[in-house]
């Protein structure tokens, strides 16, 4: 499975006509091209960050699907009054204790490693951090989505409120700096947002 997230870091003030324009213009569109398989949508109203997502079949599903998308991605970055950018991923993780209820959030940390180091990373997370996010209280998913050519990978940890994410906090910065530092890889970013749309309907890959 393949993903394509788009991040918008625009204006807090436009989120809500953001979310509504992904939600009614560009979930439609992009469910009905071949091979999607769904969209998910992250927001953080303070900084007015947002991450659309779309899953797909495979990699031609996802890279054929380019063109039709520009024209409605271009809209979105104007609509939230914002500069966007484009990454593509192989979905390397996939993990659903529950569904993710209304209120649900999810907090993203970016990391990057060497290439050459990425699928002895990834057994390592399949194995160790895996099974930590589940003992957090209210975890409901985890997803690990990968580039393995520049060694880049992103992970979503979905919590079924925010009081439970913030519990959290705490134990999974300790837990990710003892893995960064055991697997010799960098964070380069963490970030906590809304889960607006859990639509991704990627299957479970642990």
């Amino acid at each position: 499975m393949y993903a394509r997230s788009t991040t918008i870091n625009g204006t807090p003030a436009r989120i809500d006509d953001g979310i509504a324009y992904v939600c009614d213009e560009v979930m439609p569109v992009v469910t009905e091209m071949p091979g999607c398989v769904g969209l998910s949508m992250l927001a953080d109203r303070d900084t007015g960050r947002s991450i659309i997502t779309s899953s797909w079949h495979d990699a031609d599903a996802m890279r054929s699907s380019a063109e039709g998308v520009r024209g409605i991605r271009d809209r979105a970055a104007e609509v939230f009054d914002g500069q966007l950018q484009v990454q593509e991923w192989e979905v390397a993780v996939m993990h659903r204790r529950s569904e993710s209820p209304s209120g649900a959030s999810t907090r993203v940390t970016w990391f990057r490693c060497d290439p050459a180091d990425v699928d002895r990373v990834l057994d390592a997370y399949r194995a160790v951090m895996v099974p930590r996010m589940e003992n957090y209280s209210g975890f409901c998913s985890v997803s690990l989505m990968v580039d393995g050519a520049q060694g880049m990978a992103a992970s979503a940890v979905t919590f079924e409120d925010r009081e439970c994410m913030e519990a959290s906090r705490v134990h999974a910065r300790a837990s990710r700096d003892d893995f960064a530092r055991l697997m010799r890889i960098a964070i380069t970013d963490t970030e906590e947002f809304e889960l607006v749309l859990a639509h991704l309907r990627v299957p479970e890959t642990v």
